[in-house]
């Protein structure tokens, strides 16, 4: 499989082409960088500091290179990545995309486009998350009602968006189980007088230093709670991640798949 990654230099794509170049499944064909960085024009795994020169570039166009690949992986910016979008949906090229941020509509285009690629999108590519969400499933579609929903998210003081594409879908997943939709029972932070809503979904989140990821749903109940915590300690189970998700779009179909479909969930 011939793979392009997205921001090669960036906290997550220096880590997929690390791990990609070490794959025996995988072949990288180039790098995409932001327009006018320094280190266009260097070679790929000298800049994602791969540990071995790769002998292909990094890139400010993703035209010039995108007809060499098989997919792309992007996890990028908001901006870049819609960017990657079209040019994935005119190229028809697969796409692996675990950037977050985007709004409805924009997420509607990453949808439409698996009418003509295949297209797989995931706000968390880890392994253990994804097993999070089916015990948050379960949890809340079993006794949900009866229990009060709170959610803690802790990421890194440079992320932009919050809550987290990851506590969103988690708050997706249990809102689901409740029969809801999360856009009308999501309350974010609190402040003053503010007694808690019944049946509603409470979000807070951290911003500090270089936090990787942390997520804690708190299940309340009377006399009792459950506390169900995924900690990442470094970036590498989202990279592993996100490189098994390009392997399982070898071959496919044109359609919208997720991190369910890779992991048989």
């Amino acid at each position: 499989m011939k793979v392009i990654v997205i921001a090669p230099r960036g906290k997550m794509g220096k880590l997929i082409t690390q791990i990609a170049a070490k794959r025996e499944d995988m072949t990288l064909t180039a790098g995409v960088a932001p327009k006018g960085r320094s280190y266009v024009g260097d070679d790929l795994g000298t800049v994602a500091m791969a540990g071995k020169v790769l002998g292909v570039p990094v890139v400010d166009d993703l035209n010039d290179v995108i007809d060499d690949c098989d997919v792309i992986i992007d996890f990028s910016t908001k901006e870049m990545g819609m960017e990657v979008l079209e040019l994935a949906i005119k190229h028809k090229k697969a796409l692996v995309c675990g950037t977050t941020g985007f709004t409805p509509e924009e997420m509607e285009r990453f949808q439409d486009a698996a009418s003509s690629i295949p297209m797989l999108y995931a706000a968390n590519t880890s392994k253990l998350v994804n097993i999070m969400n089916r015990l948050l499933e379960l949890v809340t579609q079993t006794v949900g009602s009866e229990l009060d929903i709170e959610i803690l998210e802790m990421h890194d003081q440079w992320k932009k968006d919050a809550p987290s594409g990851t506590s969103r879908e988690m708050g997706e997943i249990m809102a689901h189980a409740l029969g809801k939709d999360l856009s009308d029972i999501a309350i974010y932070g609190r402040e003053g007088a503010s007694p808690r809503k019944n049946g509603s979904i409470g979000y807070h989140s951290l911003r500090a230093g270089n936090i990787p990821s942390s997520h804690t749903v708190y299940f309340g109940g009377i006399g009792e709670r459950l506390e169900i915590t995924h900690h990442s300690y470094n970036w590498e189970c989202f990279a592993r991640g996100a490189c098994d998700c390009a392997a399982f779009l070898a071959g496919k179909e044109p359609g919208f798949y997720t991190i369910k479909d890779v992991l048989n969930l």
